[in-house]
């Protein structure tokens, strides 16, 4: 791990099995406060709508409208094609890369840490017909078992920051893009001054390594060969998100204390008013659109040969 890494506050990465664990635990929790569209930042205004607008008629139809507009903006960014190779790294429950395949009719291939998440994301591409188009894979992103040269494009959406080694997920995905392939990168920062309770809960909540800054983003990502082709700051959205987390847990308690029970959900209680808190006030966000050069060999600097195991 770099000093960089571990120069924003003092505390260990999570280890694969670890983020894996805290999905397969909570992640009906994540789709109860997010939306079950995506687990990811939401999209709360859409620059290009020209007026236009969807109507909601409850908080969570709005959340799933704004995971899914952000998709579409990441899409919109990675511009797949037709017979392409798109890798999804860290894809959650699947609704990205299946929205990708069906709008770009690319081969899409999502890899997760969690079981749980593989499972439910290959049931989606059952459920919607593409699981000939689209597959979904129990493995760590940091041992990609994939060829190198293997994928036209690559998204990491809200995932580089559960990696406890994030230049050697950098490089992976370095290895097994081709050369001019596009990689679309999310990663959260913060600012202002938040407390220790809110960095603790939000590190403990989402299973997530230290915070970085979007200048040692890039830096990492230059020093293993990307070509910084966009950087846009959307902390608005992290915003938004957050205050949306605390209406949705408000109004969809009743399911939690189904789903999990009176003493899971007492620790939750206790917990999300500091997450919350944070999301909104201190939580920044940044999307990085980044290339591999295209006369550049597979294997970045400091990478070993060949494909790493599940």
């Amino acid at each position: 791990m770099t000093s960089a890494e571990t120069r924003t506050d003092n505390r260990a990465a999570p280890l694969p099995e670890q983020v894996g664990a805290t999905y397969d635990k909570f992640g009906p929790l994540f789709s109860l406060i997010l939306g079950d569209s995506a687990i990811h930042v939401g999209s709360w205004a859409d620059p290009a709508d020209h007026g236009e607008r969807t109507s909601a008629t409850s908080l969570p139809e709005l959340a799933n409208q704004a995971m899914t507009r952000q998709t579409d903006r990441y899409i919109g960014l990675l511009r797949p094609r037709a017979g392409q190779r798109v890798l999804d790294i860290g894809c959650g429950t699947g609704g990205p890369a299946v929205r990708l395949a069906r709008s770009s009719g690319a081969q899409v291939t999502g890899i997760t840490v969690s079981g749980c998440q593989a499972t439910t994301a290959t049931e989606l591409a059952l459920s919607t017909g593409l699981h000939g188009q689209v597959s979904f894979d129990h493995g760590d992103a940091m041992q990609l078992p994939y060829s190198a040269d293997s994928f036209d494009a690559a998204l990491a959406i809200d995932s580089l920051c559960h990696m406890n080694d994030r230049p050697r997920a950098l490089r992976e995905a370095y290895r097994v893009l081709r050369p001019g392939g596009l990689l679309l990168l999310t990663e959260f920062t913060a600012s202002g001054s938040p407390s220790r309770e809110q960095l603790d809960t939000y590190h403990a909540v989402w299973a997530t390594g230290p915070l970085l800054s979007p200048g040692e983003v890039l830096e990492m990502a230059e020093q293993v060969g990307f070509i910084a082709e966009r950087m846009e700051n959307d902390t608005h959205n992290a915003s938004m998100t957050g205050e949306l987390m605390r209406l949705l847990y408000h109004d969809r308690h009743d399911a939690v204390l189904s789903h999990f029970g009176q003493e899971t959900t007492a620790q939750i209680d206790a917990l999300m008013p500091a997450l919350c808190a944070f999301t909104h006030d201190h939580l920044g966000h940044y999307i990085f659109l980044l290339s591999k050069p295209r006369a550049s060999r597979s294997t970045p600097p400091g990478s070993s040969n060949g494909a790493g195991s599940l």
